[in-house]
């Protein structure tokens, strides 16, 4: 069952359509609701400036066009909670330009009202060599 795939498609649809009352819509409405980005913030806290933070991003010159799973998404629902994670491609339009990035991308929800709202969210790229030994898994 593709449960949570369905409800961020309907996320990711409302963020390239910058419909931001669904994009709001797809959040827990409470300021523990956390959120760690791709940046250059690392995290905003609380509903209230998730949603201020989407407005500002309407408002910028940063336009997504498209969201690909390049690698899962994969779920599990335990009760009312769940999460759906996987690797995606970002297409943007900034200012004109052409922009695309992979990122890991995790999404916690939390069923409320008869719909699964984001708990908890993490948009991240991976760091090219963290601790100066490359990738320490050998082949």
């Amino acid at each position: 069952m593709a449960e949570l795939h369905d409800r961020i498609t309907k996320f990711f649809n409302a963020i390239i359509q910058e419909d931001i009352e669904e994009i709001k819509n797809g959040y827990c409405k409470d300021e523990q609701t956390y959120v760690v980005l791709e940046g250059p913030r690392f995290s905003t806290k609380g509903y209230t400036m998730i949603a201020k933070g989407w407005s500002d991003f309407k408002n910028s010159p940063i336009a997504m066009t498209k969201i690909v799973w390049t690698e899962g998404p994969f779920e599990e629902i335990v009760g009312d909670m769940g999460w759906i994670s996987g690797i995606t491609e970002l297409y943007l339009n900034v200012g004109g330009k052409e922009v695309f990035n992979t990122f890991r991308s995790s999404f916690v929800f939390k069923k409320e009202d008869n719909d699964w709202k984001i708990r908890h969210e993490h948009v991240s790229a991976p760091h090219p060599d963290p601790y100066g030994v490359g990738d320490w898994l050998k082949k």
